[in-house]
């Protein structure tokens, strides 16, 4: 199913046993754009794989029926997929048990518990080597142009330097320029409603990005309104 912007969505098997995490991973992977499959064991991802091949697998190493590591080396022998990008996502954090994942054939290792923000991006970076990833394109209001795939913001031509959650706020405020947004909806739309955050979090970040965006003798971008919250507008 293409995206807003007429994409076809990257689609991820999830071979994941542990019911919580495999939903944490879908909220999260679907929040990103990517369409979801999953698989509950071994032999289910590799029937999955089978009919109807994914562009990524976040495959598990201790799995039923058949382990993660036999698994990758199953659809590493077929040439229909020798060069399906696998991440092995495992508990296992022994030097060795690394190097046996790559040798098998895993293109990426992460150990248990992650960061998810590490993980979208080694998703990321194995889905642009494949080109899988379409490119996002740019995001622009006022003087203000946002590149999604370069990751580059600047303003009036300077580059603006954002940390990873100032990032995301601006980019959640260039898709909606003008909307109010209140405390509690920038932390569903920006941190995620997994995530459990104090709201007064939010102006932390405001704060951040308006010192990051707002040059000498700029116009003030980043609009408050009293008792509702903050909007990507200047003040009439």
């Amino acid at each position: 199913m293409p995206d807003a912007n007429g994409f076809a969505k990257p689609t991820i098997l999830v071979v994941e046993d542990e019911a919580p995490l495999l939903t944490l991973l879908r909220y999260n992977l679907e929040k990103q754009g990517f369409r979801v499959e999953e698989a509950a064991d071994g032999q289910e991802a590799l029937l999955r794989v089978s009919e109807r091949t994914p562009d990524l697998v976040l495959l598990d190493w201790m799995l039923p029926t058949l382990s993660g590591i036999e698994v990758c080396r199953q659809i590493r022998r077929k040439p229909a997929t020798r060069e399906l990008p696998i991440i092995m996502v495992t508990a296992r954090t022994e030097d060795q048990d690394a190097v046996r994942a790559l040798d098998t054939g895993a293109d990426d290792y992460i150990a248990k518990p992650f960061a998810m923000e590490a993980l979208l991006a080694r998703i990321r970076a194995l889905l642009r080597r494949s080109g899988s990833l379409p490119v996002k394109g740019r995001l622009s209001w006022q003087d203000i142009v946002m590149d999604q795939d370069a990751h580059r913001v600047t303003r009036g031509g300077r580059s603006l330097h954002l940390g990873p959650t100032e990032y995301r706020l601006l980019e959640f405020f260039l898709q909606h320029p003008g909307r109010v947004f209140s405390r509690e909806q920038l932390l569903d739309g920006v941190w995620g409603r997994d995530i459990h955050v104090e709201p007064r979090t939010v102006d932390v970040h405001i704060r951040r990005l308006r010192k990051a965006v707002n040059g000498d003798g700029e116009i003030d971008v980043i609009r408050t309104v009293r008792s509702a919250g903050y909007a990507l507008d200047v003040e009439s």
